[in-house]
């Protein structure tokens, strides 16, 4: 007698659940499990607060429709919450906007007042940014030259990019949602690099020295220079 393998597994963490979907069987009868599972152990949270759900569908590519209905299950236990769907697989325009998001533009020139120059990933300037002109970048923003216009980095939302210049002296900073004006910026004495974040006891941007910022944050601040030559 051999004992068939769950599709659907049910593991509690400290503040929810992550399900683990089998990524060999058909997809409607993972979706039937999918229920069963949830149906057998409605008595352990219908009573409680609401849990987060991390669901893992392994090497299982789901497209937006499965997405949505692996999700419509969940809610419909009531006291669930989906906090994220991740998967191994994804689709040919997934996996090149990754890399374009994860690609640094290297681009040598003096960006003047009126400029705006813009990259989908990191960003390298070998040169300075004028008064007036303007610098955004999904990513990480390396000004190897003075900075007096706009740098904004994380331009899609994200909080954890840093903006580093060799002469910080901006008009304003913006790292994804949250910006600071040139008031703001405490000018460091010497030459040296200087890197701006987002620094997450204040929630403000902060200007540091480069090697303080790394040294602080080492594990945070894995800056890649590997598109540099």
């Amino acid at each position: 007698m051999t004992n068939k393998r769950p599709l659907v597994m049910i593991m509690g963490k400290k503040d929810g659940l992550v399900l683990k979907l089998d990524d060999q069987c058909a997809y409607h009868d993972l979706l039937e499990e999918l229920k069963a599972r949830l149906s057998e152990r409605r008595q352990h949270y219908s009573d409680g607060p609401l849990l987060s759900v991390k669901v893992e569908a392994g090497n299982r590519y789901l497209d937006s429709a499965q997405r949505e209905e692996i999700q419509a299950i969940i809610r419909s236990e009531k006291m669930l919450v989906v906090e994220e769907i991740t998967s191994n697989v994804m689709t040919v325009e997934e996996c090149d906007e990754r890399l374009r998001r994860q690609s640094l533009l290297q681009v040598r020139q003096t960006v003047r007042s009126g400029q705006v120059l813009e990259a989908p990933g990191d960003l390298l300037v070998i040169g300075d940014v004028n008064p007036g002109g303007q610098v955004v970048a999904c990513g990480n923003i390396y000004i190897m030259g003075a900075l007096r216009g706009i740098a904004h980095a994380g331009a899609d939302g994200a909080s954890d990019k840093v903006i580093v210049s060799s002469l910080m002296k901006p008009t304003q900073l913006k790292i994804g949602s949250v910006f600071s004006r040139s008031a703001d910026v405490v000018e460091q004495e010497g030459r040296y690099m200087e890197c701006a974040y987002v620094d997450p006891n204040t929630g403000r941007i902060a200007v540091d020295r480069l090697q303080s910022y790394i040294k602080r944050f080492h594990g945070l601040a894995r800056m890649s220079y590997e598109g540099v030559k």
